[in-house]
Formats: C-alpha cells, structure tokens, sequence
C-alpha cells in the first residue's frame, strides 16, 4: 500500500512540476476587474491563478481601493496553494503595514495556521507519520503566533479555533519531549533523560505526558542511584497516575533495561573469560588511549633534547610506578598475542 502512494506522491509532483508555468496576467484589465477575476479563481480553488492575479494588483495599484483587501487574501490564497513560506511572510507584511487594520486578527490567525500545517505537507496526507516524533520547531511556532491572537484579540472570533489548536499543539510538544527523554534512557544518558522528564513535568502540566515525564524521571534517577530523589518522583508518579503503564503491581518497570557492554566472548563463557579489565571509577577507554598516546609520543623524543634532570624525573616516575601493582595478562591474552587484551 505504500508503494502505491509513493507512486501516486511521485506522479503529482511531476505533474506539479510540469503544471508551473508562470500564467501571463493581462496587462490592460482594470483594478476593478483583476480584482473580481481574483475572487472568481478563490472561489474555483484556481490558488495560483489567483496569487499571480492579487500579486499583479497589488503592484499595479499600491494605494487603490482593493490594495489593503489583495494584501489580505493574497495571505489565504498562498496558504491554500500549499506555501506556507510565502504565507507566513505575507501575513508579516500585512501585520506590519497595517498594525490597526480591523482584520488584522485575521492575518495573526492565517499565520498560526499557515505554521500549523508547514508539517503537514503531501506525504503525511498519504502515510502515517507520528507527528509527535519529528521536529517541533513548526509546531512551536504556530502556538506561539496563536498564542499572540488569543492575548491581543481575545474577542476575536477565530481565538476560539486558536485556542483549541494550542491546546492540540501543547499536548505535541510535550510528546515530542517524551520521545527525547526515552531516547536518552535508550542511549543511556540518564542526566539528560532526568533533565527532559522534569522539563516536562516543569512545563506541560495538565497534558497527557506528565504522567510519562514523572516515569522518565523514576527511570533515570534509579540509574544514577540517586534513591531520594527516584523514590520522591514515584510517590508522585503513583499519587497522580496509579493506573501508568510503567507500575504493575504496586511496583514501578523500567521501560529500559541497562544493557550488557560485556564483549560476546565474555557473554559466551558467562564471565569466565573477561576481554577487557573493569575499568577504574573515573576512567575510560578514551582516556586510556590518550594517556598511551602522550606516553608513546614522550618515550620518541630523542635524549639529546631531554631535559638535564629528565633521568631524575624518570627515576622518580619509576620508584613511583614500582610502588603501584601490576595486573598481570591474563592467559588468553597470551594465547591470542594480546588480541583481545
């Protein structure tokens, strides 16, 4: 079923491309006239004729009787062309020439709407896309300019759909954190993940992901073992959201489980033959290499550019070094020639 639409997707948009032709508005038609031949194409749903015909308008007649109205529709003619681009920069031009217009709550509310639908292009029309998973910069935008109408014109009589909307985009926007935060417990970022469940729990309150902001929140701070705090947000979590997918029972399921960074053969052999020593608290592989590096790049240095006291600094090192055990290799590393020391 997929294909048929990637198919009928790619068919359209040929279609589209070979449809662009730029039409040629007559040049001797009347402001009167382009203006009525505009509304007629609106109503036909010809979009781009009538942008290429308010466009013309308005250039031809700037300070005309249809000017500030072909500024107006041209905002709702590239909205319902599907450019959302081009409407949003309309509706700005429109808001900042005319701030006292008596429907200039309309251009606010075209361009919430012209950002509410910037994601919601052709593809997602004909696949199901989980638009809490993609990028909320568009969503963010769209409550913020709705959130201008409502404060600005809170009589207006489109603040009632804005309203609904942001409450719409609110509960997104708070998915979309939700689905970062578990990402963060997957990859094992636990602060990160803490940081997102509180951002959530801090900002979207009375929305769906609380609930999954506080469980986030449990989840990272058992892994970072910091108890008080984990227990203090499960109380929570249970208080407000008992029947929460991740308590069963009374007791609370980690939706991930820590993974095993053991090597296959230390896996296979159930510990018997470990590849790697644990490393010490504090350290890591990488800081390893970079001490062997500095280390290998130390011992290349010729003698005759050593320092005069480097042969009592390397004693020094050396006395120390001795005081300090050595982990032998173990069997395995010899048998492999230090293969998988």
């Amino acid at each position: 079923m997929q294909v048929k639409h990637l198919l009928l997707i790619a068919i359209l948009a040929l279609t589209a491309a070979c449809s662009s032709t730029k039409e040629q508005v007559d040049e001797n038609l009347s402001e009167a006239e382009l203006y009525r031949q505009a509304q007629a194409d609106l109503d036909n749903k010809s979009y781009t004729s009538a942008v290429n015909k308010l466009k013309a308008l308005e250039s031809r007649y700037p300070f005309g009787r249809y000017a500030e109205q072909a500024q107006l529709e041209l905002i709702y003619a590239y909205y319902k062309n599907g450019e959302p681009e081009a409407a949003r920069s309309a509706a700005e031009r429109f808001i900042r020439l005319h701030p006292q217009h008596p429907d200039v709550d309309y251009a606010y509310y075209l361009k919430g709407l012209a950002s509410f639908d910037q994601d919601r292009g052709l593809l997602s029309r004909f696949l199901p896309l989980d638009m809490t998973k993609r990028d909320p910069g568009a969503a963010r935008d769209s409550f913020n300019e709705f959130a201008q109408l409502t404060s600005r014109f809170p009589n207006s009589r489109y603040a009632p759909d804005a309203k609904q909307r942001m409450i719409y985009l609110r509960n997104l926007l708070a998915a979309y954190e939700v689905h970062v935060g578990n990402y963060y417990l997957k990859r094992q970022a636990y602060v990160a993940a803490a940081n997102r469940g509180r951002y959530v729990v801090e900002n979207f309150q009375e929305t769906p992901a609380v609930g999954d902001g506080l469980a986030i929140m449990v989840e990272a701070y058992q892994r970072l073992h910091l108890d008080d705090l984990a227990a203090t947000s499960l109380e929570t979590l249970k208080l407000n959201y008992p029947d929460h997918p991740s308590i069963k029972d009374g007791e609370f399921k980690p939706r991930e489980t820590e993974e095993d960074h053991r090597s296959w053969l230390s896996r296979m052999t159930l510990g018997l033959i470990e590849s790697d020593a644990p490393l010490p608290p504090g350290e890591t592989r990488a800081s390893q290499d970079v001490l062997k590096q500095f280390q290998d790049a130390q011992d290349a240095i010729p003698e005759e550019l050593l320092p005069e006291n480097q042969d009592a600094n390397e004693e020094n090192e050396e006395d120390a070094e001795a005081s300090i055990p050595r982990r032998g290799r173990s069997w395995w590393s010899y048998l492999t020639f230090g293969l998988f020391d």
